[in-house]
């Protein structure tokens, strides 16, 4: 049974700085990609970063591009997003995701974490 399991949200000034995590389990990690969405209240869940298998291709929303960059370490069966900058905008519930191909869209998402909370506040 996959298990994804986020840590590191919280309430942060406007401004500052999160670092969230996946923790994966149940699957090989390092054979599926991996990425994150958000859902403000209510909004729609929409997609956020995502990073493939080998480490070698990266995705942002254009919203966090440059702010938000996104890590995954193969060896720990984690994932990282890395929130710098962070805007009133960017508050919402953070999902970590897994699927077979890149997961960009909601679509290609085979499993979903609990999500996370993450408040900014100006």
């Amino acid at each position: 049974q996959v298990q994804l399991v986020e840590s590191g949200g919280g309430l942060v000034q406007a401004g500052g700085s999160l670092r969230l995590s996946c923790t994966a389990t149940g699957r090989t990690f390092s054979m599926y990609a991996m990425g994150w969405f958000r859902q403000a209240p209510g909004k729609e869940r929409e997609f956020v970063s995502a990073i493939s298998w080998s480490y070698a291709n990266t995705y942002y929303a254009d919203s966090v591009q440059g702010r938000f960059p996104i890590s995954r370490d193969n060896a720990k069966n984690t994932v990282s997003l890395q929130m710098n900058s962070l805007k009133p905008e960017d508050t919402a519930v953070y999902y970590c995701a897994q699927g077979g191909r890149v997961v960009t869209t909601i679509q290609r998402v085979d499993y979903w974490g609990k999500g996370i909370l993450v408040t900014v506040s100006s």
